[in-house]
């Protein structure tokens, strides 16, 4: 593949999509670093296709249903609890 795949100023747009700020030098070698990875996939089109393999089984049990725990023998031991379900930390 040619060096000029990829322009400085591909790399630029990309950059600006990301709102990644880059200099002079990184853009030069995030240029060359594109250009070889388009490459890698060019390589990757070069690779024979194989004869498919059959269909894919499940292999898994089917679902049933079983008795379980009462809901308040599984809260039992939970650190904490509201309205009767469990209850974890805050997420923000």
């Amino acid at each position: 593949m040619s060096d000029d795949a990829v322009s400085p100023e591909e790399v630029r747009h990309v950059a600006d999509l990301a709102r990644v700020d880059l200099d002079d030098d990184e853009v030069d070698r995030f240029t060359e670093q594109f250009a070889d990875i388009l490459e890698y996939f060019e390589t990757l089109d070069e690779v024979p296709e194989v004869d498919r393999e059959a269909d894919l089984t499940n292999v898994m049990r089917p679902d049933e249903e079983r008795p379980s725990l009462e809901r308040e023998a599984a809260l039992e031991n939970a650190p904490a609890t509201e309205d009767g379900y469990f209850k974890g930390p805050n997420v923000s």
